[in-house]
């Protein structure tokens, strides 16, 4: 079946299957009194003035369209919330106070392992359909809120059976999240690289693998040996790094040619060089670093530097409870100091790309897939400056409406 949007006032995308950097990444393919053919959930053209014909018409009513967003650095699966954290921050607690009174990443833990796999699952759907209402077609999810096997498998299978129903979902094992409360330092890496990893991969649970290298968590020393032991399981790497200080995530990324480092709020000029050399992307979470007010980062820096840089929500309970995707967008311009064109770019190619999509998704070209969304907004300046209400009309996944008022969409 042939579907054809039509009536497009502005068509923004970039282009490619490959993460841009530098002035590529402002550059975007724009196309004005446009039309997009989709059939049987692939693009098969595009371009402007008349349509051609098909089975079914979406009039686009002179609005934008962009391709859908991939969020890349998302914990969308955990048990309980922790709103009641928010009056101790308020009051000036620290996280260690917090953490002390109950709270903290271990509380979720707890809860993440009394919560079954079934309600985590609907759960875990409900913040994506959150997600899909705001843009976002593609996810990354880290599991991470286990430390122990069976929660941590509870979590990817969760993941997996997302992946099964939504399609573009990927799969990170992040073990190394945190302490458990019940081993050593060292006990607790050994038995990552020896006894979770292999088991992990063994099942087939995850697509790529992660870890917390930062002050007071993991050591570089020890993210490495991590991911280098993910790497030998066929587990693709990842690393959070640089969130509260450079201890050398960066090169350890480099290092193991991890695909993204991701944070990288206090990442200086050598943590930049490091990042451009080994070829990783930049995942930026300005959405995190707004609700810990907390440096955002060198944005600017990273991409006049040759880094490609991608941003995401950071979706968890605890430092980043937000789902929408273009909130963190106008955050990541106003304060990153990237142009509109550059954050589209950040949000869906780069994004893509930093989960190992891009060859079908990111971009509105043909071959790809027809994930797209139709704004409430003539164009893409208006969508990033008219931050707080939601712009997404109609959201397609594949071609289909996955969400968007019946009585306007024509579908």
């Amino acid at each position: 079946m042939k579907r054809v949007f039509k009536n497009i006032g502005e068509l923004k995308t970039a282009t490619g299957s490959v993460a841009v950097c530098g002035k590529a990444q402002g550059e975007l393919l724009t196309l004005h009194n446009a039309w997009l053919l989709e059939e049987d959930g692939v693009i098969a053209a595009l371009g402007t003035g008349k349509p051609p014909k098909a089975d079914k018409t979406v009039d686009c009513r002179g609005k934008l369209v962009t391709a859908g967003l991939v969020d890349c650095h998302t914990h969308l699966v955990f048990g309980g919330w922790r709103e009641h954290e928010l009056a101790m921050k308020l009051a000036g607690k620290t996280y260690l106070e917090i953490l002390a009174a109950g709270g903290g990443i271990l509380s979720t833990v707890r809860e993440t392992r009394r919560a079954s796999e079934d309600e985590l699952y609907e759960k875990t759907r409900g913040l994506f359909l959150e997600m899909l209402v705001y843009g976002t077609t593609a996810v990354e999810i880290k599991s991470g809120y286990g430390l122990d096997l069976e929660t941590e498998k509870k979590q990817l299978r969760v993941v997996r059976r997302m992946k099964e129903e939504f399609g573009d979902v990927a799969a990170t094992f992040l073990g190394a999240h945190a302490f458990p409360e019940d081993m050593t330092h060292e006990a607790y890496v050994n038995w990552l690289c020896e006894e979770a990893i292999p088991q992990i991969a063994e099942e087939g649970l995850a697509d790529f693998c992660d870890a917390f290298c930062d002050d007071g968590v993991f050591t570089a020393e020890e993210s490495e040996r991590i991911l280098n032991a993910g790497k030998r399981f066929g587990l693709i790497p990842k690393l959070h790094a640089d969130e509260i200080r450079e201890i050398g995530g960066t090169q350890a990324a480099a290092r193991v040619g991890a695909v993204s480092c991701d944070h990288l709020s206090e990442t200086g000029e050598e943590g930049i060089r490091a990042l451009r050399d080994g070829g990783v992307i930049a995942v930026m979470l300005p959405a995190t670093s707004f609700y810990l007010k907390k440096p955002y980062g060198d944005f600017r820096g990273m991409i006049d530097a040759g880094v490609p840089v991608a941003v995401a929500t950071d979706m968890n309970p605890g430092s980043s409870p937000n789902l929408c995707l273009p909130f963190a967008m106008t955050a990541g311009c106003l304060y990153g100091r990237l142009t509109p064109s550059e954050m589209l770019t950040a949000a869906t190619l780069n994004g893509a790309a930093a989960i190992g999509m891009a060859d079908r998704i990111g971009t509105l070209e043909p071959g790809k897939q027809a994930d797209l969304v139709v704004w409430d907004t003539e164009n893409l300046d208006r969508l990033i400056y008219r931050y707080g209400t939601n712009r997404a009309v109609a959201v397609f996944k594949r071609g289909v409406r996955m969400t968007g008022k019946e009585n306007l969409w024509n579908v």
